[in-house]
């Protein structure tokens, strides 16, 4: 679909991107690390005959500004809050992928009155495994490895070698698109800082360092769906049936085949079983 025209809104006195489009109950979709609203996009005209989708660009992602400062979890759940308060938004649908599945839960427990259900997409505060790729983003001098890898020589080389095998026949799958997509962002300081001080609120160089399981038992009943890849290398598909332990009343759906970004991999089947979940029945 064509690229949506996003609208801007002054938050904490910075710039915070989004989408808003369509009309009835409100389905927010909020990004992972590296991600922005984009990733989301395919399933607008997918939703937005008949739900209100808001697609926003986390601050230190996309659009948004790149201010220093706080990038924890509540931080991020704190600011959706008053995205919602400023478009006069009760109620939603929080879908979080990754980054953005914890970000949903946190938003949840601080403010359970405005969720109405809650969609994780392969979602991270759920177990302590994560790729060692973001693992090693912890440690020192990530920074400076950082600056010279996601240099505009060497993406440009990458980006050479992408081309000269996709004309052999190598197709990248949705994974490293995406990955990839988010990587080519990291070109100047600011967006890097960002990302460095998002990962280290989540992660460090043993895994990830925020669980959610706690606060998961002693919640309010909440419908809750959870969607994952069976081929997730990012974060395990292990972690959708430790979850399913702590919420019994959870719906999974598993997509055999597909890797971290199973909304992508197979766009019609995620939003048919998120039209069907958001209905209130099951897919």
């Amino acid at each position: 679909m064509p690229r949506m025209t996003p609208s801007t809104v002054r938050l904490h006195g910075h710039d915070l991107s989004y989408v808003d489009s369509g009309t009835g109950p409100v389905v927010l979709f909020i990004h992972g690390i590296l991600g922005s609203q984009r990733q989301w996009e395919h399933l607008v005209d997918r939703m937005d005959d008949d739900h209100r989708v808001l697609l926003p660009d986390l601050f230190g992602h996309g659009d948004s500004a790149k201010p220093m400062g706080d990038y924890s979890l509540s931080s991020h759940a704190a600011t959706l809050r008053d995205l919602l308060d400023r478009l006069g938004v009760d109620r939603v649908t929080l879908v979080g992928h990754s980054l953005g599945g914890g970000i949903a839960m946190q938003f949840f427990y601080l403010f359970p009155e405005r969720v109405e259900r809650l969609v994780l997409v392969s979602s991270g505060g759920l177990g302590r495994e994560v790729n060692l790729v973001l693992r090693a983003a912890t440690l020192p001098g990530a920074a400076q490895v950082l600056g010279v890898v996601a240099s505009a020589p060497v993406l440009s080389r990458v980006e050479a070698l992408g081309r000269g095998a996709q004309r052999v026949g190598w197709k990248p799958g949705a994974d490293v698109a995406a990955i990839w997509r988010g990587f080519s962002t990291l070109g100047d300081r600011g967006s890097r800082a960002a990302f460095l001080s998002t990962t280290r609120a989540v992660i460090d160089f043993g895994g990830q360092s925020i669980s959610a399981h706690d606060h998961l038992e002693d919640a309010p009943p909440i419908p809750t769906l959870i969607v994952w890849g069976t081929k997730d290398h990012m974060i395990p598909a292990a972690h959708a049936v430790a979850a399913q332990e702590a919420v019994p009343d959870c719906q999974v759906e598993l997509f055999e085949g597909a890797g971290h970004f199973p909304h992508l991999d197979d766009p019609d089947r995620f939003a048919r079983v998120l039209r069907g979940f958001v209905a209130g029945g099951r897919a």
